[in-house]
């Protein structure tokens, strides 16, 4: 039979180890992004993308906008070079961003 102490230790190191399992897995990898830094991405990226449909020569343009960690990548085409360095002026003026991957073709 287990005696009270005993079961208590069980139960107190079992609710440890639960503990440390959650923090892990709302730890940040270099290849992963922790719960707060998804949530912080989400809106970086929706405030890039609102900035270049605010700007009437992107707003058409096909820009796809990804961050990670703060760091923004833009794909996709445009018309001219002058709409692609615009596009990144635009993100790095956001706030939030900490780098731009500028990945846009011009067609």
């Amino acid at each position: 039979m287990i005696s009270n102490t005993n079961l208590r230790m069980f139960v107190a190191a079992a609710a440890l180890l639960a503990a440390t399992s959650a923090l892990a897995a709302c730890s940040s990898t270099p290849r992963q992004e922790s719960t707060g830094e998804y949530v912080d991405s989400a809106a970086i990226t929706t405030k890039v993308k609102a900035a270049i449909l605010n700007e009437p020569s992107l707003k058409s343009l096909q820009i796809s906008v990804e961050t990670f960690k703060d760091a923004v990548q833009l794909s996709g085409f445009v018309d001219s070079s002058a709409s692609r360095a615009k596009a990144g002026e635009i993100t790095r003026n956001v706030e939030g961003v900490k780098s731009v991957k500028n990945d846009l073709v011009v067609k």
